[in-house]
């Protein structure tokens, strides 16, 4: 995999890399009944955001990039979503580190539709931040979510 051109994509490869960790997560959630559909999203979600990055790189228009680009965005929100609610089950570390790791995820991911469709996406450029840190993401901090990688 490492050889194709899609793999110099860094939302790509987080994607894939948040989709592996998450494995472990939804085992953990499967584990209480109340969280089987949650994980089953969950699941679902993660998947879609390199799934949904290959098939736009895959894409010859930049109409249709940006769509799949957005889709992806979508899930990476979405599985955000998922983490915060699957809160009361997983460990916090781990809740904290897949959130950080995601919003990474979609940072990078609202760069890249606009500089398909060379536009804003329907949100203007904001920083997001961590309410534990207060600092802006970067790469030390992607970095540090590769390293550091808590598991339920």
């Amino acid at each position: 995999m490492s050889n194709d051109s899609l793999w110099k994509v860094e939302a790509y490869r987080l994607g894939l890399f948040v989709a592996d960790i998450g494995w472990y997560d939804v085992t953990k959630l499967v584990g209480d009944k109340r969280t089987i559909g949650l994980s089953d999203q969950l699941y679902r979600s993660l998947g879609s955001i390199s799934a949904n990055v290959a098939e736009g790189f895959s894409r010859i228009s930049h109409k249709e990039k940006a769509h799949f680009y957005e889709y992806s965005l979508g899930s990476a929100r979405e599985s955000r979503d998922w983490y915060f609610k699957a809160r009361h089950v997983l460990d916090k570390q781990v809740t904290i580190h897949r959130i950080r790791l995601l919003t990474q995820i979609i940072r990078l991911l609202t760069t890249m539709v606009p500089q398909q469709r060379n536009f804003k996406v329907r949100e203007e450029q904001s920083p997001y931040f961590t309410s534990e840190d207060n600092q802006p993401p970067n790469k030390e901090l992607i970095e540090s979510l590769l390293k550091k990688v808590p598991m339920p």
